[in-house]
């Protein structure tokens, strides 16, 4: 006699990006890049089958967006025309894979809200209130159980019943630093550091760079430490990690006049470029 067992394979590993207005995928290496549909801010599902991103449809003067999903097997896109907002950003999908999470602008303010990823069961986490600063940046808590965003002051953990359940002051944790809108935040593996993108109060010392000098930081939640993992050499921005070890970001050499995504690990070491020309980057959970 004999028993046997199907096992689930591990998913495979995928990068996301933009490019020219359309999103990309690729292997984890950097090779394979592939073009799959026109939109931006796209994130790959845990079980690398599917893409949620932004689509931009113009009119005139004026621009409708969507969050959408795509089945990377047949390329088959479903736009959410029931989400109600014509003005939808930054999908990012539950550790299950169950939900995507979004910002979305209605009645004047921005609101956190989740979608099942056929576009149904919609549902506001977070309601936006008049007269104060939108919650930006928003991604899952690797349990699920709860959210992480930021309004240029602090960064909050939310329930997913809207309930504030922790606050951190961006001026106390990062040393002259400051989160903009696009200020990105992304959770460790394990769910116990978060990976900030920081607009650094230095001077950035570069010919023909406009803005702040951007860098990535670790906050580990448990003792609210931070660590800077970029030198002032190195400017780095939206990174999100692959492992414990490693993190994936976007840099701008000086002698450059677009960003590309690079590997690099925390210990702030020879990072390696993997995928020249692209905005934007993400990756699914090991």
């Amino acid at each position: 006699m004999f028993a046997c067992a199907a096992v689930a394979g591990a998913a495979e590993r995928l990068i996301t990006f933009e490019r020219n207005d359309f999103v990309w995928i690729a292997k984890l290496d950097g090779t394979a890049e592939k073009k799959m549909a026109a939109g931006i801010f796209p994130a790959v599902s845990p079980d690398a089958t599917r893409l949620a991103f932004t689509t931009v449809e113009k009119s005139g003067t004026s621009y409708s967006r969507h969050i959408a999903a795509l089945d990377i097997g047949s390329g088959d896109v479903k736009v959410f025309q029931d989400v109600p907002s014509a003005n939808v950003y930054y999908p990012s999908w539950s550790p299950d894979g169950k939900r995507i999470l979004f910002t979305l602008r209605r009645d004047e303010v921005w609101d956190l809200a989740t979608v099942a990823p056929d576009g149904t069961e919609f549902k506001v986490i977070k309601k936006g209130e008049p007269n104060k600063v939108t919650l930006y940046s928003p991604c899952w808590a690797r349990d699920g159980g709860s959210i992480f965003c930021q309004d240029m002051t602090n960064i909050y953990q939310i329930g997913l019943d809207g309930r504030e359940l922790a606050t951190w002051p961006i001026h106390k944790i990062i040393p002259n630093g400051d989160m903009s809108g696009d200020g990105r935040i992304d959770v460790s593996p394990d769910g116990k550091r978060l990976l900030l993108s920081i607009d650094m109060g230095e001077e950035a010392k570069r010919k023909n760079w406009d803005g702040p000098l951007p860098a990535l930081w670790t906050f580990e939640i448990a003792t609210q430490k931070a660590v800077r993992i970029t030198p002032k050499s190195l400017f780095g921005w939206d990174g999100c990690w692959t492992d414990e070890q490693n993190v994936l970001f976007l840099s701008q050499p000086a002698t450059e006049k677009e960003a590309s995504i690079y590997r690099m690990p925390i210990v702030g070491q020879n990072p390696k470029r993997l995928i020249k020309n692209a905005h934007w980057v993400g990756v699914n959970a090991p």
